[in-house]
């Protein structure tokens, strides 16, 4: 397997990134915290570069790649925020990209991904193979700009974690626990590395959609195991069918565990953002505020950060979310 990223690799994302990115600032809402019974400090990455925590990963990828490598050009696939921050680290470097996308990702998510720049290729995400579609681009000699399960990218969404504890540091509060949306696992194996080597005591969740909660239930059995075909979920931009090799291998190592939210609770999540917080998170993005409703995470007189991780959200769906 692939030499698992450490702290040393985050902190040296963190350079790369460094004047690029966004610090995204810790917020809360005494109302949440009255309601859940805690100190709750939420971390917006919708106020990220392209939106969603998404841009970290990338931009770190492709500062790995030699310039021979990039000069040929990278592809990569994605429900949409991957794609966007893909998009825009290759505008950046000012190299080629190709993405495979599905052809039911949000269209705004397809737009921004176009508008920077980046081809689109469209696929059936129930029933094409992701790397048959791209296939023929990494035979032309393209790079794989993987959206999880790779150490740079995992290094990158790392940062946050990085930020994250040095800002409740400069608040002086201790965390008990991070609550984190979850896919295939990038961002909270990413997260959970900085986390533990700052304060190994700190709880670390995972949170998915419910028929969706691979990795909760990959966690259960101890091996990583695949979700049912079948179902769909408002929460595109974490449908994932496994965890990945190595983000499993480090999130079954840091993680307290993994909570599986419905879809009401995220929908009400997405209100209570927009209310007391004053944002607009994507469905997928509020899944680790969802989570804290769900009884399964201790609450009670403890500080816990939650990461909000993309607000890239069409109109319409949004509109329909907010008029429920």
């Amino acid at each position: 397997m692939t030499t698992l990223p450490g702290i040393a690799d985050i902190h040296v994302a963190a350079r790369r990134l460094s004047g690029l990115i966004v610090e995204t600032p810790l917020i809360e809402s005494q109302e949440l915290n009255r309601r859940f019974g805690g100190r709750i400090l939420f971390k917006p990455e919708t106020l990220q570069r392209t939106g969603s925590f998404k841009f970290r990963g990338a931009y770190n990828k492709l500062s790995t790649l030699s310039e021979a490598e990039r000069g040929r050009g990278v592809v990569a696939f994605s429900s949409g925020n991957h794609a966007q921050g893909v998009a825009a680290s290759a505008a950046m470097f000012g190299v080629k990209a190709v993405i495979a996308m599905p052809a039911d990702a949000p269209a705004m998510k397809i737009a921004n991904v176009r508008k920077m720049g980046a081809e689109v290729v469209p696929f059936d995400r129930f029933r094409d193979d992701r790397m048959t579609v791209i296939r023929p681009y990494l035979d032309n000699g393209m790079a794989l700009v993987p959206p999880f399960d790779d150490p740079a990218i995992i290094a990158g969404q790392g940062t946050i974690g990085l930020e994250l504890m040095a800002q409740a540091r400069a608040l002086g509060v201790s965390l008990d626990a991070v609550v984190i949306p979850c896919g295939g696992g990038g961002l909270t194996s990413g997260i959970s590395l900085a986390v533990k080597d700052v304060s190994p005591d700190t709880e670390v969740w995972a949170v998915e959609p419910e028929h969706f909660d691979d990795t909760r239930r990959s966690l259960a059995a101890g091996a990583r195991v695949s979700n049912e075909p079948g179902h769909t979920s408002i929460c595109d931009a974490i449908l994932t069918a496994e965890p990945g090799v190595i983000t499993f291998e480090i999130n079954r190592h840091n993680l307290a565990g993994a909570v599986a939210v419905s879809e009401g609770a995220v929908r009400q999540a997405v209100r209570d953002a927009m209310a007391y917080l004053k944002l607009v998170v994507e469905p997928g993005g509020c899944v680790a505020l969802a989570a804290l409703s769900s009884g399964e995470i201790d609450l009670s007189g403890k500080c816990v950060a939650v990461v909000l991780s993309g607000g890239n959200v069409d109109f319409g769906t949004y509109a329909q979310i907010m008029a429920a």
